[in-house]
């Protein structure tokens, strides 16, 4: 195709989650035109493709939704305080209409490459379809965890029964009345999953190579008085979700903060007291248990008061002791892998019809037509769910060929690791921007409270170009090191590296290990990523 026949736009966008959605209804804002290629055939992006069976948000609503519009935020109604993921998709559909988003979208197309041309200062995208468009900006909206990873089992495709992989899950109906089921893995996926096909299976086998700490999410149906209350306060919630020294999950009280609270340390209790805030936060539910006592992500005797807290909790819920001793993680620290919310995840196993089998015990050898063979026995399914995870933060990413200066592709620059500055912009790669990229709060955060500040944080960048007469802007190498040494020197001041957990990459074969979000919380970033626009945006080097 010529370069006169290509369609033209100052931005094209990739991916039509809440990233994208947002960020298209802002370069709208500007006067901008823009375009969004979708590989899925609707928007929702990671709620589109995961439909697992008990698929859930674990923040709660009305704080996992967006703030930019009042009028959203107080004409849509969630149903429960964590939505479950047709309500997730219904909201992103919602959004898509009401802001009239869809016709700059196109579905089923997949980006295959995007690259830099030097001397006309603009990306040319093309889809595995044949499109074929250029921008003057290139903005990836591709999601953390988006690329699914297969565990490498011998025999994995020769099973002849039902498989299903719970982050591609059929659109159609699935039901498992009857059927001997089984399911391989256990984290957050297969934690919501296992209780809802436990209800209906016949037998449900859980293969189980590393048990993960879950809390109660102690989920209810929403009360219309308390939400408007709520709601009649939302834009100091929000503040608080957007500024705090956390994650942005808030603690959703109907009174807001009228400042932050300061985090309780173990040495300013005793044993007895301890108990009792993590008790108050057990019973309360949710993730923001790990915030209970304020040094558990730093201080490795807290850590493990409070992993002997949730030990004991599943030892008391659960009936037989050898299970119960099976489900107690013992590799890692509590919090270091992502931690999951439940609803009755390990009173599933109290259950006649659901067995737990510990593969540190009796390994997996091989999958065959008819079932799941392992070192001590043969087990006979009918179906069989892989619940294993992803290729997190930057799978989507190097999945397409994305070619910046010189012709270096991003694998090339990222062979040992993700490096960028803020999360938001790789040195060599001229306008570029990666929105929750590694190197940003990103999977340790809120995603919509991380979305929406990197939106808005792209959106002034592109205006102070334009007002400046500025057309293309770049990561300063310099300032891209200091930035990777940082993010590393805060998590190394954490017990995060401890973990062993996608957060390094260690989930997936040949990946280098490095710590990717950034920990220090969403209020720090915030105030950084501020900081340096009001400096001019310093780091980055502009051109004219």
């Amino acid at each position: 195709m010529s370069i006169n026949s290509e369609e033209c736009f100052d931005v094209v966008i990739v991916g039509a989650g809440f990233a994208g959605l947002y960020m298209l209804h802002r370069l709208r804002g500007l006067g901008l035109t823009a375009r969004i290629y979708e590989q899925g055939d609707d928007v929702g992006g990671t709620w589109y493709w995961n439909r697992y069976p008990g698929a859930r948000c674990d923040a709660e609503s009305l704080a996992y939704s967006f703030g930019f519009s009042e009028e959203l935020e107080q004409e849509w109604q969630w149903s429960e305080r964590y939505s479950r993921q047709p309500e997730i998709l219904q909201y992103a559909k919602h959004v898509a209409e009401r802001f009239d988003l869809l016709r700059d979208i196109h579905f089923g197309c997949r980006v295959n490459s995007v690259e830099w041309n030097e001397q006309r200062r603009r990306w040319s995208v093309t889809t595995e379809q044949g499109d074929r468009v250029t921008g003057q900006y290139c903005i990836m909206a591709t999601g953390c965890l988006s690329v699914p990873q297969l565990p490498a089992i011998e025999g994995l495709d020769s099973f002849a029964g039902n498989r299903y992989q719970a982050s591609q899950w059929p659109h159609q109906e699935v039901t498992f009345s009857s059927q001997r089921v089984g399911i391989i893995g256990t984290g957050s996926s297969a934690i919501q999953a296992i209780p809802v096909i436990a209800e209906s299976a016949g037998k449900l086998t859980v293969f189980q190579r590393t048990p993960n700490f879950s809390v109660p999410a102690k989920n209810n149906l929403l009360n219309r008085d308390w939400v408007n209350q709520f709601k009649s306060n939302y834009r100091a919630h929000r503040e608080n979700h957007q500024k705090g020294i956390g994650s942005g999950f808030g603690d959703l009280d109907i009174e807001p903060l009228a400042e932050a609270r300061e985090p309780i340390l173990m040495d300013s209790i005793d044993s007895g007291q301890a108990e009792q805030l993590l008790q108050a936060a057990w019973t309360r539910g949710g993730a923001i248990f790990l915030g209970a006592i304020g040094d558990t992500m730093m201080n490795e005797s807290t850590n493990q008061f409070v992993q002997k807290f949730v030990h004991d909790k599943i030892r008391t819920i659960v009936n037989d002791p050898e299970t119960a001793t099976s489900l107690c993680p013992g590799n890692h620290p509590i919090g270091t892998r992502r931690i999951c919310v439940d609803i009755d995840y390990f009173e599933t196993y109290n259950r006649a019809n659901v067995r737990l089998l510990d593969l540190r015990k009796s390994p997996i050898s091989k999958i065959t037509a008819t079932g799941v063979e392992t070192a001590s026995e043969f087990v006979e399914l009918d179906t069989l769910v892989l619940a294993t995870g992803f290729d997190a933060m930057t799978g989507a990413l190097l999945g397409m060929d994305i070619i910046g200066q010189d012709g270096v592709q991003l694998r090339d620059a990222w062979a040992e690791g993700p490096k960028s500055y803020l999360g938001l912009s790789v040195n060599g790669f001229p306008n570029l921007f990666t929105i929750t990229g590694p190197g940003s709060p990103s999977v340790l955060s809120n995603m919509l409270v991380s979305i929406e500040q990197h939106v808005d944080w792209i959106t002034g960048c592109i205006t102070y170009m334009g007002d400046n007469g500025f057309t293309s802007i770049c990561a300063d190498q310099s300032a891209q090191e200091q930035w990777v040494g940082h993010v590393n020197d805060v998590a190394n001041g954490t017990l995060f590296p401890k973990g062993g957990s996608w957060y390094l990459g260690a989930n997936v074969k040949g990946k280098p290990r490095v710590f990717m979000p950034y920990a220090a919380g969403v209020g720090p970033y915030r105030e950084i990523c501020d900081q340096i626009a009001e400096a001019g945006y310093r780091g980055f080097r502009f051109s004219a």
